[in-house]
């Protein structure tokens, strides 16, 4: 059995990221997004300037990857988006932790506030074990079919 990797875990503006932790974050998401889910899309859309960006590194390698969006960018709540775990490290429950620490990262950021998600239908589940919960009917993104899901804010 493999050991559990080491992740450093790291939320960080567009302008504090180096340029080999943008290129590799960007060689991720085409990894998964563009290449193994076979979806020919803009991934470089102009959003990740306006965005913190979630880091999972072991190592030198990104395992695990989000984008928050602050509100009015996306839709009216901050979102978090382009969630992706490495193929290698997708064994160690990190989408869960990376979904966490990327909810808590919204908040202290943005506020305590709603947050809205664009999902691939058949992580429905998984989101709503994070306590989203569905908001559209199903619609096709880039190939793949999506729901909105909307996590309410924490009760203050």
């Amino acid at each position: 059995m493999q050991q559990q990797p080491v992740i450093e875990w790291a939320c960080r503006s567009f302008d504090q990221l180096t340029l080999t932790e943008l290129y590799a974050i960007l060689q991720l998401r085409a990894a998964v997004f563009v290449v193994e889910q076979t979806s020919i899309y803009q991934d470089v859309d102009g959003k990740d300037v306006n965005a913190l960006h979630v880091t999972g590194m072991d190592k030198d390698q990104v395992a695990a990857y989000t984008r928050l969006l602050p509100p009015g960018v996306s839709y009216k709540e901050p979102s978090i988006g382009r969630v992706v775990v490495a193929s290698s490290h997708r064994a160690y429950g990190l989408g869960r932790e990376l979904m966490k620490r990327s909810i808590e990262a919204s908040y202290r950021q943005f506020g305590k506030n709603s947050i809205r998600i664009s999902a691939q239908l058949y992580l429905q589940k998984f989101y709503e074990s994070l306590g989203f919960g569905t908001v559209s009917d199903v619609y096709d993104e880039d190939g793949i079919p999506h729901i909105e899901m909307l996590l309410a804010g924490p009760s203050l």
